[in-house]
């Protein structure tokens, strides 16, 4: 996007001025307004140049410029790509390797990514779908807390697929991990030495009577 022109740059006879609070000023001749604006000590800045006649605004434009550029650098630090994981299980996964993958299925959501799940039947089991359709229900039942079906279980090829969305933006996993993380370093700070336990007094015994 082109900058927008300002001061001398501006060859129009008029321009509806705005102040630097956004008070309107009115339609006023352009040497007018650039004699306001080198007054204020500010620019003069063409906002809406296609208006009749032209909106202008006085402002700090280096400032302006400055405030913008930080504006986009933090829109662009904060933008999260969407990253698809891919877990891939057998039909007749034994529950010790379904629990592995599960947990692998459940971390990927809990850091805010999408996971594709992919049965794959071999020989056979390709005779058997309702043998996947099954497990990929009970996945997406067990990790309900952390994501939801975005693509339902579908055959493709001598595959089945199923996509899982987490239930919170990828930004937000980030910010709790971090929040977490700052929680953890704090409460290291915070520990101090054990005081040194005094010694307990002896107990003495009273002679017995006699």
């Amino acid at each position: 996007m082109s900058e927008p022109r300002i001061n001398d740059r501006i060859r129009v006879p008029e321009v509806r001025l705005v102040g630097p609070n956004g008070e309107q000023v009115g339609i006023v001749r352009v040497e007018d307004a650039l004699r306001l604006a080198a007054e204020a000590d500010l620019d003069l800045v063409e906002v809406a140049p296609t208006a009749k006649p032209p909106v202008a605004k006085l402002m700090d434009f280096g400032k302006y410029k400055y405030e913008a550029a930080m504006k986009a650098r933090e829109a662009r630090k904060n933008q999260v790509n969407t990253v698809i994981k891919e877990i891939k299980l057998r039909p007749k996964i034994d529950s010790h390797d379904y629990g592995t993958k599960k947990g692998h299925v459940e971390r990927f959501l809990s850091a805010g990514d999408k996971v594709k799940v992919t049965i794959m039947f071999r020989g056979r089991e390709q005779s058997r779908p309702e043998l996947g359709f099954r497990l990929l229900q009970r996945l997406a039942e067990d990790v309900v807390e952390l994501g939801t079906v975005e693509s339902a279980p579908k055959q493709d090829g001598r595959n089945m697929v199923m996509v899982l969305g987490p239930t919170r933006k990828k930004s937000e996993a980030r910010a709790e991990a971090r929040r977490k993380k700052d929680e953890q370093k704090t409460a290291s700070e915070e520990v101090t030495p054990a005081e040194e336990a005094t010694p307990a007094e002896e107990a003495t015994e009273a002679p017995a009577e006699s």
